[in-house]
């Protein structure tokens, strides 16, 4: 298509200039604040950030719902997956239209739309209350659990549609023949479907992953300050304390953490394929 690299490497630099003065600087700028505390080069900002007891605790918080979100959302994912690819054209169209519906809504009046369903006069306590499993109304907002549903509705659809492609690229005799072969549903799910699909759940694993643990609607209005997640507690630090090192600590731990699990699904997908 082009001559020689050079003509493509002079058409993409203006692209590679705007990505790097508008996102990669100022990403720099924002990540390097944390390592100059005390005006040197120094990892003591991240010393104290995880000597304080709230830190600690908002990061494996944090780090476990994330976990936590992209476990079920695997194991729903890969079942609504399974279901949808074995329809009719036309039914899987529907239905398909469905999961990436509420991915057009936005994620603020999703999140709220559960205020409305989990509060104390919601579908939820109603339903309790109505059939007598309370005689008070249940605390379900402002907690780690409302948290949880918000996260998974919010990026489960993300989970289903890698898996989709997976499954629609996977040999359609590799079953059957698994099957023919005298493995039961377990071993056909575990040597079979899970190696040939394992890019489908890379990719979602981390989309889901990385967007629990940096997601900020959610968290502030399902958890808010009971809740506390790193990206509630980056925007504290900011807005309320003015703290922006403590920011640039946080900022850099979600990068990273991003960044691993990406690197460890990816191994961990390599690993079993080996196998």
């Amino acid at each position: 298509m082009f001559q020689n690299r050079a003509e493509a490497l002079a058409l993409a630099l203006p692209a590679a200039v705007f990505a790097t003065l508008v996102f990669l600087l100022p990403v720099a700028i924002l990540l390097s604040e944390g390592f100059r505390a005390g005006g040197g080069w120094t990892l003591s900002a991240y010393a104290d950030f995880f000597s304080q007891t709230l830190n600690r605790t908002v990061f494996l918080r944090s780090f476990r719902l994330g976990l936590e979100v992209t476990a079920v959302s695997a194991v729903v994912g890969y079942a609504a997956a399974f279901a949808i690819v074995n329809l009719p054209a036309s039914g899987k169209g529907r239905i398909i239209g469905l999961v990436t519906l509420p991915l057009m809504i936005s994620p603020v009046a999703r999140t709220y739309a559960w205020i409305v369903i989990l509060g104390r006069t919601g579908i939820v306590n109603q339903a309790i209350t109505g059939l007598g499993l309370s005689a008070e109304p249940l605390r379900l907002l402002f907690t780690e659990t409302a948290v949880f549903i918000g996260l998974l509705q919010l990026f489960l659809p993300l989970m289903i549609l890698s898996l989709i492609s997976a499954l629609e690229n996977m040999p359609r005799d590799a079953i059957p023949a698994a099957r023919v072969l005298g493995a039961n549903w377990f071993q056909v799910f575990w040597k079979v479907v899970l190696p040939l699909t394992r890019e489908g759940l890379v990719i979602g694993g981390t989309l889901v992953f990385t967007g629990s643990l940096t997601a900020y609607i959610t968290p502030a209005v399902l958890g808010g300050s009971k809740v506390l997640m790193l990206e509630t507690l980056m925007y504290q630090q900011v807005s309320v304390a003015n703290n922006f090192i403590s920011a640039s600590v946080i900022a850099f731990i979600l990068i990273v953490m991003s960044f691993a699990a990406n690197i460890l699904l990816k191994r961990i997908a390599t690993a079993r394929n080996r196998r």
